[in-house]
């Protein structure tokens, strides 16, 4: 419950801060009114000078995103060789787009693809009948600017995209165990009467301390059996005075030496090599931080259940790692390079999109991404995202919220 106040509060603070984000396109185009452009009989945008009309669209039906414009004077439709028409696309970072318009029947048709994200500030150049008009206006879509104070309390991450190596992993089951050296039954080694029991189940012991001491029935002579290793109590039979026979007195285990012993299955388990690192979670405890370890044994034999037994060697596993849990693993079988991957944790969903958030100064903007391959950490980009773009890896959801409460949307 205090886990949860904690974070409900650190939620509210992060949107009051976005609220007052001084910078924030919310607020500026708050403060603008949010006027609904005109719409033309094309679904375009319409931009008048006088008389002089221009009706400019982004067409996307059954072709790449492209401009088409429908020209118009007093109400009358313009033959579109009588115009020339230009536009300059300004893209976040002053990346400019220029396209020139051919006629095409009854309209002017862009020469040059409309790629994602729609959003940038649009010049529009149209020349007629010895006359130039001119026409500017933002067009903008999932982009938002944050003051670097407030995404700084926000916790907004960044990160620069570049090359990445993703690890392909199988997952197997299985449970911890102690290898045969990790935990040692001791006896008496003549039978004879337990003089005294020097240790209680629990006990921490080192190498060479005294377990118990038994008087031989043969010799009537005591000895001392000790620990031959550093370990826990982990059981203890027999009290003072009783006779030792042949049963297990102490059990001694080797905490630290815990393994995961693992069930692979064909076809997984052809790929496995001595060595190779595993993550590991404890079964039902997703959001436990992992544990990392490598395979040091692959069975030679299967079960009857056709699974390979395998064991993994535990990397400073906590105190509450005990023998006899379930684990879930993650066994790395290959590793790709790839020349362009980010973080999982920056994906965001937008529109029909799986996008990232590019960084530029104070502004942030929708990157919309082809992806590839993928790991639990990475995933690989084959479009939509130049190398070396500063993108937000953590936290992103932060500035899709930001996004959606601006309301700016896809200008068609």
């Amino acid at each position: 419950m205090k886990a949860l106040t904690i974070l409900t509060g650190r939620l509210a603070l992060v949107w009051l801060l976005l609220s007052l984000s001084a910078g924030s396109l919310a607020a500026g185009m708050a403060a603008e009114g949010e006027v609904e452009p005109e719409k033309g009989p094309n679904n375009g945008r319409m931009l008048r000078k006088g008389d002089f009309a221009v009706e400019l669209a982004i067409f996307e039906t059954g072709v790449p995103p492209e401009y088409r414009a429908w020209i118009s004077n007093d109400g009358e439709p313009v033959p579109p060789q009588e115009v020339s028409l230009k536009v300059v696309l300004t893209r976040l970072g002053d990346v400019q787009d220029n396209i020139s318009f051919a006629p095409q029947g009854d309209f002017l048709r862009g020469d040059m693809e409309i790629y994602e994200p729609h959003s940038f500030v649009v010049t529009v150049t149209a020349q007629h009948a010895g006359a130039t008009y001119q026409w500017q206006y933002d067009s903008f879509e999932g982009r938002t600017r944050i003051e670097q104070a407030v995404a700084d309390a926000m916790g907004v991450v960044t990160e620069v995209a570049g090359s990445a190596v993703l690890h392909e992993t199988v997952t197997a089951y299985g449970r911890l165990v102690f290898p045969p050296q990790g935990l040692r039954e001791l006896r008496a080694r003549f039978d004879g009467q337990i003089v005294r029991m020097h240790q209680q189940q629990g006990n921490t012991v080192r190498k060479g301390d005294a377990l118990f001491t038994i008087e031989s029935n043969e010799s009537l002579r005591a000895y001392t059996v000790r620990a031959p290793m550093d370990g826990v109590i982990a059981s203890q039979q027999g009290a003072e005075g009783e006779l030792a026979g042949d049963r297990v007195l102490v059990q001694l285990a080797d905490l630290s030496s815990v393994q995961a012993q693992l069930d692979v299955f064909p076809g997984d388990s052809e790929r496995l090599v001595l060595g190779a690192p595993v993550t590991l979670r404890q079964a039902g405890d997703a959001e436990a931080a992992p544990v990392h370890g490598k395979v040091v044994f692959i069975g030679p034999l299967r079960s009857a259940a056709q699974a390979q037994p395998v064991r993994v060697q535990l990397m400073s596993p906590p105190a509450s790692w005990l023998a006899g849990q379930f684990v879930s693993a993650a066994i790395e079988v290959a590793q790709h390079p790839v020349e362009l991957a980010v973080k999982r944790t920056g994906l965001q969903g937008f529109r029909d999109f799986t996008v990232v958030f590019a960084k530029i100064g104070e502004q942030y903007e929708v990157r919309m991404l082809e992806l590839g391959r993928q790991d639990n950490e990475w995933v690989e980009v084959l479009g939509g995202l130049e190398p070396g773009t500063e993108y937000v890896s953590e936290n992103s959801f932060l500035l899709k919220a930001d996004v959606e409460k601006s309301g700016a949307s896809h200008d068609h």
